[in-house]
């Protein structure tokens, strides 16, 4: 195959979504799959088998969510647009409003269950960049600004605080959620928990998420539903990238066909290290190098990696970990080639499902 490519390994896709569907049996939620952080059509059907339906953030996610997968759709936005709020209410089974004025706007057009974001001011995210209860969000209604006089027609809460995190920054969060808005909640038919559960990471604590749930299910009397993206996705399958030069400028430097600012963009925007199959940190093994993107940035830069044997052109790399976040963030920046997509089936075979050239550039310029 040429690269670049994205391959998904759907024996650990399953593995994710059994753990997944466990979590949903036991605990009584439902587990709806964030789009944002994994929306690969080719899986839809495998996906489908295990996850109660989709969370979207507009309209193409929303209609994504309809073509490709089966389920509940559930769709919020910081805001919606006169022009795509009919067609997303045709879409949804639930949307989320920001604010009390996008509720007072459209409530009267949506023909679905209507819910309210809020922000519980308590996060724990590792990154400001991704953390959506710090100072000044504009994500999620606080306390103070919470218009209990205005529920007309509102069936739910949502929040999301979480980043990559344990059931022990849920149980912190959900304390301060349930202080705030424990009478409202009482009211309500659902409750969304958001995403940012790292279910699927080696270490996370699933039992005690299960009996966050279900204790909360138990004194509510609601249904709860948690989004996960990143815990889908989570080491499900790798970028496979191909040497093209090595130049040398005070260190060897291995330029790639492919990009760390087009095609894996949190690398840069987190940021972190992605780690490379065979691959040590800088002078662990005998031969270090910059491994580093075709792009024009000076910035394009993967990180210094070493190897056991000198690297040559035509040589393949393989980092690891690249499914989620990449696909759906990824660009054509500086007209680099957007990887194919493909799936390593459980029996060994790899399917393309996906190829890219020329006309994802022309198309967006």
């Amino acid at each position: 195959m040429n690269t670049p490519y994205y391959l998904c390994e759907e024996k650990s896709l399953r593995k994710n979504l059994e753990l997944l569907k466990r979590v949903s049996d036991e605990s009584g939620a439902k587990v709806l799959l964030a789009l944002k952080g994994f929306a690969f059509s080719g899986l839809s059907d495998l996906v489908s088998e295990y996850l109660s339906g989709c969370t979207c953030s507009g309209l193409h996610e929303a209609k994504f969510a309809k073509e490709y997968f089966k389920g509940e759709i559930h769709t919020y936005a910081p805001a919606f647009k006169d022009e795509e709020i009919e067609e997303i209410s045709e879409l949804s089974n639930h949307i989320v409003f920001n604010s009390f004025a996008q509720l007072k706007k459209y409530r009267d057009r949506v023909k679905g269950s209507i819910g309210l974001r809020v922000n519980p001011e308590v996060s724990k995210s590792p990154v400001d960049l991704y953390n959506p209860c710090g100072i000044h969000s504009r994500l999620g209604i606080t306390c103070k600004n919470f218009e209990k006089e205005n529920l007309e027609g509102v069936d739910g809460l949502h929040f999301h605080a979480l980043c990559e995190q344990d059931a022990d920054a849920l149980e912190e969060v959900l304390k301060s959620f349930e202080e705030k808005w424990g009478d409202v909640i009482s009211t309500c038919k659902w409750v969304n928990f958001g995403g940012g559960h790292h279910i699927t990471k080696k270490g996370y604590d699933v039992q005690k998420l299960i009996e966050l749930i279900k204790d909360f299910k138990s004194k509510y009397d609601v249904e709860v539903y948690i989004e996960p993206g990143e815990a889908v996705g989570w080491k499900t399958g790798s970028l496979h990238v191909s040497v093209l030069d090595i130049v040398d400028n005070g260190m060897k430097i291995a330029i790639l066909d492919s990009s760390a600012e087009a095609h894996m963009p949190d690398t840069l925007a987190m940021p972190y290290r992605a780690e490379v199959r065979g691959a040590g940190k800088a002078d662990e093994k005998k031969y270090t190098y910059k491994l580093a993107g075709n792009s024009c940035l000076a910035g394009d830069i993967m990180g210094n990696y070493s190897f056991d044997e000198p690297l040559h052109v035509g040589q393949k790399i393989i980092f690891e970990d690249q499914i989620h976040y990449t696909i759906v963030k990824n660009t054509t920046f500086n007209g680099i080639k957007l990887p194919d997509l493909a799936i390593l089936r459980e029996n060994g075979d790899i399917e393309v499902v996906r190829e890219f050239g020329y006309e994802e550039y022309r198309r967006r310029n």
